[in-house]
């Protein structure tokens, strides 16, 4: 017959107490209860652990030979789930991230301290084409990836959400707009933005390159690239601009191209992904770091 491993824990913290009362209280079960277990253990067994009267408890000859041959099992039993447990946990291995354009200062402190806290898993990192952010973190290719939002992908999850920095348009220094301040999304109208080609999905392309302001007035959609860098050598020739974050405009010196901060469109926004089901315990830590909020 199968052992009940809480009819095991109620004989040992019995036989410890000799007490009903003090084992139930233990246990945080009624004495009814305990009473049960110890019956159905003994049943199991077929014979008599425990000698009850109205003064005192009681192991009887059987109860105490269980006893000697119980405990080193169930400490043995619970070193088996303990260790199982700490490797079920544990944080070892390899973890891979990709990310897009350059990795901005929260990523890489994230790398390095991750590296610092869990010296048995190696952190590889690996840059991701422009044009396609998902692709390789569902082919398996990299285990997690610092992407731009929107992602609206089923398969995908969307962890922590960072990094949000106002968008720049990058224009060529001849541009009509390149000796303003700052610009409104309105002022885009009629303007030539360079788009991302495929295969990124068309809600994620359509939001960096916008073929409509706010209000409904026409963007012109220009060439396509797959690299930031193809972009800039575009914008460098003048055939057209490119929505850009802050802190990538700021960090893409190219002659001739200027960054002009733009309002009235949604902020430019990181988030980390992963396949659905794949949160492991090392992805899980390198998650933390980026953002403190936990995963799910």
């Amino acid at each position: 017959m199968a052992v009940e491993v809480r009819e095991l824990e109620c004989f040992l913290v019995l036989a410890d107490e000799l007490h009903f009362g003090r084992t139930a209280e233990r246990l945080y079960l009624s004495q009814s209860r305990v009473s049960q277990l110890l019956q159905s253990l003994e049943r199991r067994i077929g014979g008599t652990l425990v000698e009850r009267t109205s003064r005192r408890v009681a192991l009887t000859p059987l109860g105490k030979e269980f006893l000697t041959s119980l405990r080193p099992a169930y400490a043995a039993l619970e070193r088996v789930v303990e260790n199982a447990r700490e490797c079920a946990t544990s944080v070892k291995g390899r973890l891979r991230i990709g990310f897009q354009g350059s990795a901005n200062d929260i990523v890489l402190a994230a790398v390095s301290e991750f590296q610092k806290e869990n010296p048995n898993c190696l952190i590889d990192v690996a840059e991701l084409p422009l044009n396609d952010p998902f692709g390789a973190v569902r082919r398996g290719d990299i285990d997690a990836a610092v992407v731009m939002l929107p992602v609206a992908e089923d398969d995908l999850v969307l962890g922590p959400v960072f990094s949000q920095q106002q968008q720049t348009l990058t224009v060529c220094a001849k541009h009509r707009l390149a000796g303003r301040d700052s610009i409104d999304a309105e002022d885009l109208a009629g303007e030539v933005l360079i788009a991302i080609s495929g295969p990124a999905p068309g809600y994620w392309r359509q939001a960096q390159a916008p073929t409509q302001t706010p209000r409904g007035a026409l963007i012109h959609r220009g060439p396509e690239v797959r690299t930031l860098q193809e972009g800039l050598s575009l914008i460098a020739a003048n055939r057209g601009g490119m929505l850009v974050c802050r802190p990538t405009a700021e960090n893409s010196k190219w002659a001739g191209v200027v960054n002009i901060p733009i309002t009235g469109l949604p902020d430019s926004t990181l988030g980390l992904i992963w396949r659905r089901g794949e949160d492991t315990p090392a992805l899980k830590a390198f998650a933390t770091l980026i953002d403190p909020a936990p995963i799910g």
